[in-house]
């Protein structure tokens, strides 16, 4: 007849016990991390409000556009900055760029 086992000391019924708990707890923080990942990537991005309309001068083209808060900046062909009030489209400012 074979003899059983010694049980293990405490330490180690300890240490099993810890890392079990440990994985459980590493396991729900992973499902709950994939979750809120997958809820907020499928959200979609709040509207910009722009203007319905910039007019550009005549015989300009758009370069380069720059959105903030309460202004549009367009960088045209002709090498000036056009600054637009962002609620109504209505041109604000003209700066001429210098050219090297």
């Amino acid at each position: 007849m074979a003899v059983p086992p010694d049980p293990p000391p405490p330490d180690v019924r300890f240490i099993k016990r810890l890392v079990v708990v440990l994985t459980s707890v590493m396991i729900v923080g992973l499902i709950l991390i994939l979750g809120l990942l997958v809820t907020r990537l499928g959200m979609a991005p709040a509207p910009l409000a722009l203007p319905d309309e910039i007019a550009l001068p005549d015989g300009t083209r758009a370069q380069a556009i720059t959105l903030a808060r309460d202004w549009v900046l367009v960088l045209v062909d002709t090498g000036e900055v056009l600054l637009y009030d962002r609620g109504s489209g209505e041109l604000r400012h003209r700066i001429d760029l210098p050219t090297e």
